[in-house]
């Protein structure tokens, strides 16, 4: 099931169901696998518990360190990120995620890597980087597209590129 509704297209921050979103977080209790640490982390995250969502970001970390393969480490680290983008660390989340991405496209995971430059993307993007932010998102598609990403992700990149071009332009007015 996919809580997410759509995305905000000037913050492009996920819309969400809060509501369906804390009755998964109570369906999941205190559950410690990966797969359940990991939706807990997001769904800390977007209903704004950002103190729990980074204390259940680094156990998820731990755990994929422990015993998880590669790559769920590196999306445990990029989820780590995010919970740090939120919280206003763009440059430890963005440092981050340059090191997941960077591994991901080494080992040649078009998938993962799309999902760590689109996360970085974002970091840019709410920092005020729109030309970095633009670029990360336009790697994000292309590498979507390469990895026959399903058309909800290739979405929201265009939609993510869009609003960074919008904000780019925005800016150069401005000044």
């Amino acid at each position: 099931m996919s809580y997410i509704k759509g995305y905000d297209p000037e913050t492009l921050r996920e819309i969400v169901d809060v509501s369906e979103c804390r009755e998964r977080l109570a369906e999941l209790g205190d559950q410690r696998s990966l797969t359940a640490l990991l939706e807990r982390v997001w769904l800390l995250k977007v209903v704004g518990e950002l103190d729990d969502a980074l204390l259940v970001a680094e156990q998820a970390v731990r755990v994929a360190r422990m015993g998880g393969t590669r790559k769920d480490l590196l999306r445990a680290r990029v989820l780590h990120a995010t919970v740090l983008q939120f919280r206003g660390a763009y440059a430890a989340a963005a440092q981050e995620i340059t090191t997941c991405a960077e591994e991901a496209e080494g080992q040649s995971w078009a998938a993962l890597s799309a999902f760590a430059f689109q996360h970085r993307g974002k970091v840019f993007y709410d920092s005020g980087d729109y030309a970095n932010a633009r670029a990360d998102f336009k790697r994000a598609l292309f590498l979507r597209q390469e990895a026959g990403a399903p058309e909800d992700q290739l979405e929201s990149s265009l939609i993510a590129i869009e609003a960074a071009e919008r904000r780019r332009a925005g800016a150069s007015v401005a000044s």
